[in-house]
């Protein structure tokens, strides 16, 4: 299907909409556009072309919606405009131009939504404001032959105005004024019109969305024939900032919103009861950058964080009746008041997360999650439990004002709505990390679960540290100083042996780990670059581990890629360190900054490490590395799949991580051990999980 792109705005669009002038969809359209530019562009479409044949001027002022419609009877286009200056604008098409034909007055705020809805021969407008009111304004034909008689009733007042094309004089009054919402209300939508018996069929239902978090269904009553709220749905409480739209589907059993921040939420009408309606599930995520993703080490779920300041849980929902398998936010572990920026994972249901503040903050799942967990999964709970101490808390809940999740000693079995999301799904918090003097950047766990690393931003050497922390006594185990400029990434070595860390200043730097018995585990620095031995000549951003612990990969903003090595304990010894830990591969040109990468655990049928690379641009590439001979040779690296465009990110690449085992999360059939799982999230607010075939690479 071919896209037209419609230039011609100098600012942000507000608003577009769109009706047919033909029976034939395609040959030809009439379109409206309001944007930030105080215009109106009037658009005409024949076929494969499209042209702007009108500009409506609002001088200082700012339209926040359009909508078309034909006059009753007639094939004459009305626009009607709401703005910022409180008033409906009715625009008529005579001789080619639109006219100013009527203002509408009422509305005491801002107008943020119109809509026409034909019903029989009439034509009615719904209006909604800032005002915290709906107004339904109705037009019809007003004939000429019948005089105007006399009596003692009360009438609405009609604004009249008269198409010249047609000689034809057209009634404007008020239908109605709805009073229900207690905020700004954002949206108003009538329910789509159905065909029946070879005509349209309008129902007189509106839906409306407002900023006091509830969304309303409105209908006229059917004696009085006034119209009344019938059914609101919507959050109590909760942090967010209420609805910005709303629609029904075709035939008005479901309804979905979207609350401010991108949150979907969807309600489906009870058959037996029409007047209860109940959330059901819905796609969800991340409305900013999403930082960084890990795997469980189990594999069945993956945990992110993003600077929207929120950590979310993703995991397949296995339904009992359906054999396909789906993946939806379980969990919102942590709502927060700084954007995050990075997450360890301390075992399975344990997890470390960083931020915009100096504090590292130790999360604990709670005992409702894990039978939530094993509900939504199939899981069993003893598989599940079995290192699980019977004192968990029930839940968690933010006090009001408060940024440290409290525990709450007190089962879904279908991943929960927004609203259960926002509020019953937070993990306690179980520690806070202080040692850093500024915001957080990146953190990583040993395998083993015993060590935690850490470094913040950093213009000095002395910020840049990285700081070891004990995840038994939650105290600080050692500071590591070598590098100038923030800590961009750290890694640990699959066997613990070693932590590798990059940085701003182009430069890694290797510590081997040294038993001691009295305080722990001790590391020194055993290997690094400097100005003199650098090969990157930028920011490197990401750094990653071979399974086997011998080789170390490395990736910059220069989009170069580099693996290092050999790491090996035997051959690595007191004073040869620089010496031994040297480029294993080829200078890998990846096309585009490199922002991400990420080793298997698992290798191909020929031994083959699988790499993925992540660019700035949004692209994944999946390379397969071995080393043929002592000194590098470029036929080492094979180009095996760049993710297609349709499936790539959109904006840069944040994070990359393989799932450790073979096998794909919810599948148990018997061709899982050849699928592999690459979790993937980005600047676009995605997080992404990719099948790739390892035979096939």
């Amino acid at each position: 299907m071919k896209s037209i792109p419609l230039k011609g705005h100098t600012e942000a669009v507000f608003a577009v909409d769109a009706v047919c002038q033909s029976d034939e969809p395609d040959l030809n359209l009439l379109i409206a556009s309001a944007a930030s530019d105080s215009t109106v562009r009037i658009w005409s479409r024949h076929g494969s072309e499209a042209k702007c044949i009108e500009i409506l001027q609002f001088g200082n002022g700012f339209v926040m919606d359009v909508c078309l419609s034909f006059l009753p009877g007639s094939d004459v286009p009305i626009l009607a405009c709401g703005g910022d200056d409180c008033k409906i604008s009715l625009f008529i098409q005579q001789n080619g131009q639109f006219q100013k034909s009527l203002i509408l007055p009422g509305h005491e705020d801002w107008i943020r939504g119109v809509e026409w809805a034909v019903c029989g021969e009439d034509l009615f407008l719904a209006s909604c404001a800032q005002d915290c009111l709906i107004r339904i304004w109705k037009v019809c034909t007003k004939s000429k032959q019948l005089p105007e008689t006399e009596d003692d009733s009360i009438k609405l007042k009609e604004n009249v105005f008269t198409v010249k094309d047609a000689d034809t004089s057209y009634a404007v009054s008020l239908e109605s004024v709805l009073a229900g919402h207690e905020n700004w209300v954002y949206a108003v939508h009538w329910q789509p019109s159905f065909s029946k018996d070879g005509s349209m069929q309008q129902p007189m239902r509106i839906l409306s969305a407002s900023m006091d978090k509830t969304v309303i269904i409105w209908e006229p009553d059917k004696e009085s024939g006034v119209w009344l709220e019938q059914v609101r749905v919507g959050e109590v409480g909760g942090n967010t900032l209420g609805f910005f739209d709303c629609q029904f589907n075709p035939d008005g059993s479901m309804i979905i919103a979207h609350a401010f921040h991108g949150a979907l939420h969807l309600w489906k009408q009870a058959t037996v009861n029409k007047k209860e309606w109940t959330p059901e599930v819905v796609i969800s995520g991340h409305f900013n950058s999403v930082e960084d993703v890990k795997w469980d080490p189990e594999g069945e779920f993956i945990i992110s964080v993003g600077s929207d300041q929120t950590t979310r849980l993703f995991a397949p929902w296995k339904r009992k009746e359906e054999t396909e398998v789906t993946w939806h936010e379980i969990a919102r572990p942590q709502v927060h008041g700084y954007d995050l920026r990075c997450l360890a994972m301390i075992g399975r249901f344990e997890f470390v997360s960083g931020a915009d503040e100096k504090v590292l903050r130790v999360f604990r799942a709670p005992k409702n999650f894990i039978e939530n967990f094993s509900n939504i999964t199939g899981i069993p709970m003893e598989k599940l439990c079995s290192h699980q101490s019977s004192d968990l808390p029930e839940g968690a809940t933010v006090p009001a004002l408060g940024l440290s999740n409290k525990a709450v000693f007190e089962g879904i079995a279908k991943p929960p709505p927004e609203d259960h999301l926002l509020q019953n799904t937070l993990w306690p918090e179980i520690q806070k990390l202080y040692g850093h003097g500024y915001e957080i950047f990146c953190v990583a766990c040993n395998n083993s679960n015993a060590i935690i690393a850490s470094a913040c931003k950093a213009s000095k050497k002395e910020h840049a540290a990285i700081i070891l922390w004990s995840t038994t006594s939650w105290k600080k185990l050692q500071h590591l100083s070598f590098h100038n400029l923030t800590v961009t990434q750290l890694a640990f070595s699959p066997d613990d042996s070693f932590l590798l860390a990059v940085s701003r200043d182009r430069n890694w730097s290797l510590w081997r780990k040294q038993d001691s018995s009295e305080s722990g585990p001790i590391f020194t620095c055993c290997a690094y670059t400097d100005k003199n031995t650098a090969v990157h000549s930028r920011i490197i951003w990401s750094c990653d581990w071979t399974p086997d612990s011998k080789y170390f990969i490395t990736g910059s903003r220069d989009k170069k890629v580099i693996i290092w090595g050999q790491c090996d304990l035997s051959v690595i010894t007191e004073g040869n360190e620089l010496d031994s830990i040297k480029p294993c591969s080829t200078v890998l040109d990846a096309g585009d900054s490199v922002t991400a990468v990420g080793i298997s655990r698992v290798l191909t049928p020929d031994g083959r490490y699988i790499v993925a690379v992540g660019l700035e641009n949004g692209k994944i590439i999946l390379y397969t590395w071995k080393q043929s001979g002592k000194e590098p040779a470029p036929a080492d690296w094979i180009t095996s799949v760049e993710i297609d465009n349709s499936q790539s990110h959109a904006l840069a690449v944040k994070r990359l991580c393989w799932r450790h085992h073979a096998g794909r999360a919810g599948h148990n059939d018997d061709n899982s051990s050849k699928w592999l799982q690459l979790a993937s999230c980005g600047a676009d607010h995605c997080v992404k999980i990719f099948n790739v075939n390892r035979f096939a690479l």
